[in-house]
């Protein structure tokens, strides 16, 4: 059996709190390591057990989940810790200030038991949950601000090889390791060092900071959209 991930749960509903720690405990590669109620607690807890996965919950009494996430995506300490928001859809703003806070991606309180599931394992590996279209009309609306890319990020991309701003691109725009290879003809495993490599360049601590990076530095804009023709034109 693989590594078990620690999921710190979040939510000022002890009810719903409840549920999940049921779920996930119940989940073989999974175990609740804690709760909190409002941001404050996730920010102590986090530093106390540091979980793999916190999942988050935006509106919070005290603090809420996006100064949260901050925090947590500040600390040095906590540099393994991904935050994956939980919120409803109607929430866009409040979901792109979390993206650009440093969470790894969102889902909607409506998921079902498995795709929840899901989002913690795929945050947990360093993925991002950012490509339905419902998530790139949301980071086209909110995050991509050309104007906003600060220096010292933009003095890095000029680091990038023609093929790491490539890969970048194909993942701003939703593309899995596995479609990005099948563009570019290169094998999966290929695509994802490319893209690692652009993270490390970048110092994006996983790929959803990657894509928020790749829009707010101008290196995709808001009407581009991924062409899933595959193979040379």
């Amino acid at each position: 059996m693989g590594m078990t991930i620690r999921v710190l749960l979040a939510d000022d509903q002890a009810l719903l709190r409840g549920t999940f720690r049921m779920l996930f405990d119940a989940t073989d590669d999974m175990e609740t390591v804690g709760e909190a109620s409002n941001g404050r607690e996730a920010v102590e807890l986090a530093a106390a057990k540091h979980p793999d996965v916190v999942l988050m919950d935006i509106r919070m009494p005290e603090m809420d989940g996006i100064e949260a996430t901050r925090l947590i995506s500040a600390s040095e300490e906590l540099a393994g810790v991904r935050v994956l928001i939980l919120t409803t859809f109607e929430d866009d703003e409040h979901v792109a200030e979390a993206l650009r806070a440093g969470a790894s991606g969102f889902l909607g309180k409506g998921a079902r038991p498995e795709e929840l599931l899901d989002a913690v394992r795929t945050v947990a590996d360093g993925g991002a949950l950012l490509s339905p279209s419902a998530t790139r009309s949301l980071i086209t609306r909110f995050l991509a601000q050309p104007d906003s890319c600060p220096t010292a990020v933009h003095d890095r991309l000029e680091c990038l090889t023609p093929r790491e701003r490539d890969v970048t691109t194909l993942a701003a725009l939703g593309l899995t390791n596995d479609e990005i290879a099948h563009r570019l003809f290169v094998s999966p495993l290929t695509s994802k060092t490319h893209i690692n490599r652009a993270m490390a360049k970048l110092a994006a601590r996983d790929r959803a900071q990657l894509v928020v990076i790749a829009y707010q530095c101008g290196l995709v804009s808001p009407a581009s959209k991924p062409d899933h023709a595959h193979g040379p034109a």
